[in-house]
């Protein structure tokens, strides 16, 4: 087929393949650029060079808000971390590394195997976002070691993108979604804004992640995205296979679990089922308890789900120092998370701190005037464009909704719309950027041995493709109050 007649989308995914190739850097040194763009941005917003001078404005922006930000968000980041290994852990079982390489052998084209790929990262998105991250960039890997032994064309990077699609999409309305997880923890940080506006301070989860609004759109996206997968992968051009980024990979072979050597007491203890068994037992019965106390609706926060992984962890090894072991290896995947976490928690700090000459904070700035030009009807729109370009500077669920959630919560008051609502809507927002933002993505390149410049022309064609789908789906469906 010549190239002028190839279809349109297949030409639009490619030839933004070849500009982000030659223009995305390095995930750390995104953050880097970022940290900048944020201070520049300050200096914009807030003018703090007209209230204190250039020695306060210097105090002020390097080490209150910067440097202040560093350290904000030290629980989070071991929710988020947490989250990430304990994914990363069940994903590497050996079982499950069998049932994802039983479902990679099925595509026989690069189409089918960026849709399997999309479709399994999203419906593992819903259980958990670091499930989905590590299951997706293992089973992309395992799509592309699989067609090279078989003598089968693909291109490896739309593979890989498509796998990165549970993050850029819908883990913000599954089970470890941040903002509303957060919303659902006593003593949130919105806590007293929550009984000002609404008499409570909670939001329960069946007016977020469980409501009949957040479903009908986590299908809308999900058949939208298969449906673009589909039209943006090549059927044929120049492929790329993955002996072409981890040639190591063509060398693997399943390798037969060993069976410990049992020789002196310490042995019988590390891998003793028994004492797996009995720390899951405990685990399940404080679950009961929590859930059956507070119903699923109130009892599942951030909390409550990591210490569900880790439990469904240790039952899934059955034996504490393969867990432990599995758990150690798992923790490499997050170290670019580690790293950076802090760095973006710094640009936290400088979108988030108030300046007190102007009695804002550069976030709240932004936030309050997209949402001034609001009316009910696109309220939701202007949520998820706000999420949207505000995660491009703090790329975490959580950390961004720290920033912006309160302003967004009372805008959407004062216009009536329901805060369930505003907090689904900014939750795609958050997700969707993250097909631009390549912090997130760290472990499925290191799995996958690509670059972010590999991958990312694909995900920003997604990016750009299911803006509309998601303007109409967020504005058209009617959400269900309480």
């Amino acid at each position: 087929m010549e190239e002028g007649k190839r279809p349109l989308l297949e030409r639009f995914g490619e030839a933004l393949e070849a500009r982000i190739r030659s223009v995305m850097p390095d995930p750390f040194i995104f953050a880097i650029i970022l940290t900048i763009a944020a201070i520049i941005l300050d200096l914009l917003l807030l003018k703090p060079y007209q209230y204190v001078g250039l020695k306060g404005t210097v105090e002020f922006l390097v080490y209150s808000a910067w440097y202040g930000g560093f350290w904000k968000l030290l629980t989070f980041s071991m929710q988020m971390t947490l989250i990430l290994v304990t994914g990363y852990v069940i994903a590497s079982h050996p079982l499950v590394r069998r049932v994802l390489a039983r479902i990679a052998s099925i595509p026989r084209n690069t189409k089918e195997a960026a849709v399997l790929a999309a479709l399994v990262s999203i419906l593992l998105s819903y259980i958990s976002w670091g499930l989905s991250l590590i299951g997706g960039a293992i089973l992309a890997r395992e799509i592309g070691r699989q067609a090279a032994l078989r003598g089968v064309k693909i291109h490896y990077p739309a593979v890989v993108a498509a796998a990165y699609s549970g993050l850029g999409l819908t883990w913000h309305w599954g089970l470890t979604a941040s903002a509303p997880l957060l919303m659902n923890t006593p003593g949130n940080f919105l806590a007293e804004t929550l009984k000002e506006l609404y008499g409570r301070e909670t939001v329960p989860l069946n007016e977020t992640i469980f409501n009949p609004y957040t479903i009908i759109n986590f299908i809308v996206i999900t058949v939208a995205a298969l449906i673009i997968y589909w039209l943006i992968a090549p059927g044929r051009g120049k492929l790329k296979g993955i002996e072409e980024f981890a040639p190591e990979a063509l060398r693997e072979a399943e390798t037969a679990e060993e069976k410990p050597k049992i020789e002196t007491l310490a042995d019988r203890l590390e891998n003793s089922r028994t004492l797996a068994l009995i720390v899951v037992l405990l685990g399940a019965i404080a679950v009961v308890i929590e859930l059956s106390t507070k119903g699923i609706s109130r009892a599942l926060n951030l909390n409550t789900m990591n210490f569900i992984f880790l439990m469904a962890g240790l039952l899934l090894y059955a034996n504490p120092i393969r867990y432990a072991r599995a758990f150690y290896s798992s923790v490499r995947g997050a170290a670019g998370v580690i790293l950076q976490f802090h760095f973006y928690a710094g640009i936290f700090g400088l979108f988030n701190t108030v300046f007190e000459p102007v009695g804002k904070s550069s976030a709240q700035i932004i936030a309050e005037a997209l949402a001034s030009a609001a009316t009910p009807e696109i309220w939701p729109i202007v949520a998820f464009l706000t999420a949207g370009i505000v995660n491009l500077f703090i790329p975490s669920g959580g950390g961004e909704w720290a920033a912006i959630g309160e302003i967004l919560v009372r805008a959407g008051h004062e216009l009536g719309v329901p805060i369930g609502k505003t907090i689904i809507a900014y939750g795609f927002g958050d997700s969707w950027t993250n097909l631009l933002q390549p912090f997130w993505a760290i472990p499925l390149l290191d799995i996958t041995r690509t670059r972010a410049r590999d991958v990312f022309g694909y995900t920003i064609a997604l990016m750009i493709l299911i803006f509309p789908v998601a303007a109409l789906s967020l504005t058209l469906i009617p959400y269900r109050g309480p």
